[in-house]
């Protein structure tokens, strides 16, 4: 039997790729999308029996809300947990393409799990919540509702870069204009992080013009992913954090430092990308 407190890891997610293939009469839009996680990300701690509630801090708390539209006490209360205190710890940038508010709630609902309580749809809180419920790479499509775990991805050295801008979603989204795109097709295994950087050369993301016209930074930070030896840079999500794929992980954190003196306004952080580590998600606290 669980006991009354549970931390829980809330990793970043990051699309490396994102085609967005159609609009359904309702307005949502149809995608198609490779999803990783970071080893890095946002930290809870949820106690049963404090009162319903949420505390935000950490590096990235600022703009993160402490009410009702927060999704992570918002997943709590639609769960019917209304005795569920919740303290955040932010470390994923608000806004940034990065599935943070996302990450949290499904953070939030392995835990309600965890002690037995039944929860929504994850879907009825956001097209990110599948994913991130699952917390390992995959292969998202429809509206966010049909998750394919995909075996075939390496661990990928990468550095997460925000400009510190937030974008709102829906600003993206209703930006896109013309034709839909086709969906990615097959999705191979790779050998190693340059062949998955040789692969995804060849897929796009189909949010970044919309998002680079409203936040020409963009690409500033991936122009300085390339001139930093990136295999691949990228943006993720609706932006405005991107990504750099990078032939190993000390290649990866040079990169991080030297960006990280280059631009100090910037979030940056060197990260490996793939499925979460599941012994991470739900965790008993430490004994005294």
């Amino acid at each position: 039997m669980a006991g009354s407190e549970l931390r829980a890891f809330a990793p970043a997610k990051v699309n490396l790729a994102l085609h967005v293939t159609g609009r359904q009469a309702d307005g949502y839009h149809l995608l198609d999308s490779l999803v990783v996680f970071a080893d890095m990300g946002d930290r809870l701690v949820l106690r049963r029996g404090a009162g319903a509630g949420i505390q935000v801090s950490g590096p990235q708390a600022r703009g993160v809300p402490d009410g009702p539209d927060n999704l992570a006490l918002r997943a709590a209360l639609e769960s019917g947990a209304r005795d569920v205190a919740i303290m955040l710890e932010k470390h994923i940038p608000a806004g940034a393409g990065l599935g943070g508010g996302s990450t949290d709630a499904a953070a939030v609902l392995r835990v309600l799990g965890h002690w037995g309580m039944q929860h929504p749809d994850p879907l009825a809180l956001g097209a990110d919540l599948p994913v991130c419920m699952a917390a390992r790479a995959a292969r998202m499509s429809g509206i966010g509702e049909r998750i394919v775990p995909l075996g075939g991805i390496p661990p990928l050295p990468a550095v997460l870069v925000n400009p510190g801008i937030s974008l709102a979603t829906a600003t993206v989204f209703g930006a896109i204009a013309g034709a839909f795109a086709a969906p990615i097709g097959p999705v191979p295994g790779f050998s190693g992080v340059e062949d998955c950087a040789r692969w995804l050369r060849h897929q796009r993301n189909d949010l970044e013009p919309a998002a680079r016209a409203r936040v020409p930074m963009i690409g500033d930070c991936l122009a300085a992913l390339d001139a930093n030896g990136a295999l691949l840079a990228r943006m993720s999500g609706s932006g405005a954090s991107c990504f750099g794929l990078f032939a190993t992980n000390e290649a990866a954190k040079q990169a991080a430092g030297t960006l990280a003196v280059q631009n100090p306004d910037w979030w940056v952080h060197a990260v490996t990308l793939g499925s979460a580590d599941s012994s991470r998600l739900v965790q008993e606290p430490p004994t005294a």
